[in-house]
């Protein structure tokens, strides 16, 4: 019988590293899909992350993600982006394609996905909380998924501004900014409310965002960006009041699925990265 003892290798740069779960729901896909692949979680400090893409370009990898603080720095270490990357101007999933390697951001896809299984962001007001890259990335798949409406909700005024005005720029959707400067009330005509903070990350997890609950009405979709915990204190909130949610482990798991699907031409199976994650007991 042949052997053959050259794994196939992708993996994730990031800083810090040991807290990013991402690898063992993508080596629980490979073990699924009988892929004798792996992924390798990398600390890679900001000074040195040249020198982990060109190892990696080196050593043949497959592709490999990129996290905090990496997402715009790896752009120029690259051969080229795919089309939502160069709007949103960060990467997430880098992709070997022939000699190449092309930046591409899978965060917004992710939540996209993960929101279809909840309700179909097409025709729909959006209302998104955050302007950081999470909120970026977001917006901008939903403008490309179709949304009719997007309001970008922030603290800060000139990042708010300047994430409703690149989606005014670059898609169709009808954009614009509007103030934090108080609790929040939720406008009626509002379809999808989309949390893309950090408001309630692990280890704050009875943090809430500065939202007015009594506002969510029960036609309204809610969605966290958060993945750790799955359920975080506003989708619980939001649950009450008799909104259908989507967590934030949803957004996780279908990053995965696509960035594997970039990486190896295969379908993965949610389910089984999902409970891959959940028996971590994130």
């Amino acid at each position: 019988m042949d052997h053959d003892f050259l794994h196939p290798l992708t993996g994730s740069f990031a800083m810090p590293a040991a807290e990013n779960p991402t690898v063992v729901m993508i080596e629980a896909a490979y073990r699924q899909l009988g892929l004798d692949w792996r992924y390798i979680n990398c600390e890679v400090r900001p000074e040195g992350l040249g020198d982990a893409v060109r190892g990696a370009r080196a050593m043949g990898w497959r592709g490999f993600n990129c996290s905090i603080p990496h997402k715009v720095a790896v752009i120029e270490h690259l051969d080229g982006l795919g089309a939502s990357a160069r709007i949103i101007g960060a990467v997430n999933t880098i992709v070997r394609r022939g000699d190449r390697l092309i930046g591409e951001n899978t965060d917004g896809q992710g939540f996209v996905q993960a929101l279809r299984d909840v309700a179909d962001p097409a025709g729909k007001a959006a209302l998104i909380f955050g302007a950081g890259g999470a909120a970026r990335a977001v917006a901008v798949e939903l403008a490309l998924a179709g949304a009719a409406r997007i309001r970008i909700v922030n603290r800060g005024r000139e990042r708010g501004m300047e994430l409703a005005d690149l989606l005014v720029r670059h898609t169709p959707v009808d954009a614009a900014y509007l103030p934090w400067e108080e609790r929040f009330r939720i406008p009626a005509d509002t379809d999808l409310v989309i949390h893309a903070t950090s408001v309630g990350l692990y280890p704050h997890v009875d943090a809430m965002p500065d939202i007015d609950i009594e506002t969510l009405l029960p036609h309204m979709v809610v969605a966290d960006g958060i993945h750790n915990p799955p359920l975080t204190r506003l989708l619980r909130a939001a649950t009450r009041r008799g909104c259908r949610v989507a967590d934030g482990l949803g957004m996780l798991v279908n990053q995965g699925v696509i960035g594997i699907k970039h990486w190896t031409g295969m379908d993965a199976d949610a389910d089984v990265m999902r409970s891959a994650l959940l028996e971590l007991r994130l």
